[in-house]
């Protein structure tokens, strides 16, 4: 299992995932879940990918090995993000069909996606993509995508992101729902890839890596859990229901 967030706003987009892949209690990886895509001044498109590792590496591989190319699956070509999404759910869909019927018996074959990023002309837009090669787009009135384990990192994001926030308020929300997640499910893991991208900025410059020691992710999850414990200790107890 794995977990991956997308927000979008009209500062930008926040894009993140966990590196853990697991396929057993015995077998544990780290593999980076994040691709990105990009010509300067023109665009930069995120991959995110959840599921099975072989089919959405399968997918991430070729759409790689087509850059450049000018063929049907060549990222650097599309017009729009919504091309973007389309080229990679119909990759999806034709790896799936290709290989299902042999990953049955031994597991679940599919994957998903998110997608996102910006191409010159449009604004920055964010995409969830099935593993029926269908999809979905976010919007301001919902402007965050998920993927992957999504339960326990959704509460925080319900109640505090809105399209007002800032990148950087966007970016501590994430991390705390990515905080929330790992706390509460072991199939998801450190290291953490965070994209912070300004609209119209086609950099993918504010890209980092988080480690399980890093000082600010450190520092983060400290001083939401003790804010929390101060908020909760601040609330008024509940009245007595004795009738």
């Amino acid at each position: 299992m794995t977990y991956c967030l997308g927000i979008v706003l009209p500062a930008g987009l926040v894009l993140a995932s966990d590196s853990r892949s697991s396929a057993g209690i015995d077998q544990i990886t780290r593999v980076r879940k994040l691709e990105l895509v990009s010509l300067p001044g023109n665009r930069v498109i995120a991959i995110l990918s959840a599921g099975n590792l072989a089919t959405t590496q399968s997918v991430t591989s070729q759409l790689r090995e087509a850059l450049g190319s000018g063929n049907a699956l060549d990222l650097h070509a599309a017009r729009s993000m919504f091309e973007v999404a389309n080229i990679v759910g119909d990759r999806l869909r034709d790896v799936i069909a290709k290989n299902s019927q042999f990953v049955t018996p031994y597991g679940d074959p599919t994957g998903s996606f998110l997608v996102g990023g910006q191409i010159s002309g449009e604004t920055p837009r964010l995409f969830q993509i099935y593993p029926a090669g269908n999809f979905i787009e976010a919007s301001l009135r919902s402007c965050f995508l998920q993927i992957g384990e999504t339960k326990y990192g959704k509460p925080i994001l319900d109640r505090a992101l809105t399209p007002d926030c800032t990148l950087d308020e966007a970016a501590k929300l994430a991390l705390l729902s990515f905080d929330a997640t790992l706390r509460s499910n072991l199939s998801c893991g450190p290291p953490i890839d965070i994209l912070r991208y300004q609209t119209d900025s086609f950099s993918t410059a504010n890209l980092a890596m988080l480690k399980e020691d890093d000082d600010y992710w450190t520092a983060l999850k400290q001083g939401y859990g003790e804010g929390l414990s101060k908020l909760v200790q601040s609330l008024p107890p509940p009245p007595d229901w004795r009738t």
